[in-house]
């Protein structure tokens, strides 16, 4: 139950601060590409020259097989795009208080919203490519169904996780710098050990378990169930436990964690 009470109360902590946290996500994403030419448009560009360079590749190039009856591209899309959006709010949630020293410093701000503006900046840009990917699945004659609806699901699903993990990391980097760079290696691990570019179908059946307790697992799988499987969150009742618990441990923890360190940021940084 107090996992429960904790979330609940971040919940109603957000809700309460919810216009300030708009306004700093606003601003968050404004500074990001403050002085370049172009301005937010990277924040859009740089994925799609990403995905336009695998399409290229892999339906141009390699002439890759169609994984399930479906194009590669639009799987490849589907499990590559959540992973974007975990890999740039880890990423960047992760030096969200070294970022903004002159607001730690302030007593009556919540500073533990740091890393969920840096969240929503990256949510933002995310829920571009989720339109994108609805127009990648209609250019190849698949139209929305009621299976899509889900995506709202997955979407805080992956937030929930994300966060948790942030603060993690966020609290640790003040007093270690180098979690920075263990993070960006880790997300490499995790990048190729989740089924993002292969499907787990290729894995041994008695290996595909240990391949399951990578929350990232659920989250990739998920949105391809979305799109392409049809298949609703709740019909693998094991798994999205196994998921929800896992990352509520992880919310938690992560939540622990900051209000433990919190009182020492200022004489740190």
């Amino acid at each position: 139950m107090g996992y429960i009470k904790q979330f609940y109360d971040f919940l109603k902590s957000i809700l309460v601060s919810r216009i300030l946290i708009l306004e700093l996500t606003k601003r968050d994403i404004q500074a990001r590409y403050l002085g370049s030419y172009l301005g937010m448009v990277w924040a859009f560009l740089q994925p799609t020259v990403t995905i336009l360079i695998f399409w290229f590749v892999f339906e141009i190039g390699f002439k890759s097989m169609p994984v399930d009856n479906f194009p590669f591209i639009l799987w490849l899309m589907s499990g590559i795009l959540p992973w974007f959006f975990i890999s740039d709010s880890i990423s960047n949630a992760t030096n969200s208080i070294i970022d903004n020293t002159y607001l730690v410093k302030k007593v009556a701000f919540r500073v533990s919203i740091l890393p969920v503006i840096k969240i929503l900046s990256s949510l933002y840009i995310h829920i571009f490519f989720i339109c994108f990917l609805f127009i990648m699945f209609f250019i190849y004659g698949f139209i929305p169904n009621i299976y899509n609806f889900q995506i709202i699901y997955y979407l805080f699903a992956t937030v929930v996780l994300v966060l948790g993990i942030s603060w993690i990391t966020a609290s640790l980097v003040i007093f270690l710098r180098d979690v920075g760079q263990i993070v960006a290696m880790l997300l490499q691990f995790g990048f190729w050990l989740t089924p993002i570019f292969w499907s787990a179908k290729i894995v041994p059946t008695h290996y595909q378990t240990y391949l399951k307790l990578n929350p990232f697992y659920y989250i990739v799988e998920g949105y391809r169930n979305t799109f392409i499987y049809h298949k609703w969150f709740w019909e693998d009742i094991y798994l999205t436990g196994y998921f929800w618990i896992v990352t509520l441990l992880i919310f938690s923890l992560g939540a622990i964690i900051f209000r433990k360190t919190r009182p020492h940021f200022a004489d740190v940084i």
